[in-house]
């Protein structure tokens, strides 16, 4: 069980810490949450960042986790089962995710071009997910093409950048 936890911190803190810090300096603490508009949005999502920023910092490792999974799981064909990428964040125990991660994973670690690869794909696949079909495949394929072309570093950024505004989400 240690070992789970400590590879949910590893995921942390090789994609996500290294670039929170941007959100701590840039909150505005007086927006109000009731004058929020698309136009606002930013500060909407600001506002919510600094109000939950306990649980959405302790939310980011879970989404990596379940991005990372879930199209390990899709690829790999780990799991029978084919699970929403909702219910792996908001049900399923990180525990149990972050062993279904590494099981999947195999040989490949967390830290691996092939797990950031992943975590990559499952993210934008929600980010698309509201989009009909035909658009979604297309803009996936976009994706995997950007993804394939981009350093590790910039892969990193990009995986952290979504992964935080997904979190958000989830707040919500």
């Amino acid at each position: 069980m240690k070992i789970l936890l400590k590879s949910l911190l590893i995921v942390l803190a090789c994609y996500a810490l290294p670039s929170q810090a941007w959100w701590f300096f840039s909150v505005n603490t007086t927006s109000n949450p009731v004058e929020v508009s698309p136009r606002n949005e930013k500060a909407h999502n600001e506002w919510l960042k600094e109000r939950f920023s306990e649980q959405h910092q302790k939310l980011i490792p879970v989404v990596a986790v379940a991005d990372m999974f879930f199209v390990c799981n899709q690829v790999r064909e780990f799991d029978k089962v084919d699970y929403k990428l909702n219910f792996l964040i908001t049900e399923m125990d990180k525990n149990t995710l972050a062993e279904k991660l590494g099981n999947c994973l195999g040989e490949d670690t967390m830290q691996s071009d092939v797990a950031l690869n992943f975590g990559l794909l499952g993210c934008f696949q929600e980010q698309l997910a509201h989009l009909p079909k035909v658009e979604r495949e297309q803009k996936m394929h976009l994706v995997k093409q950007a993804v394939f072309s981009l350093s590790h570093n910039e892969r990193k950024k990009s995986f952290t950048q979504c992964v935080t505004e997904q979190s958000i989400h989830y707040l919500k």
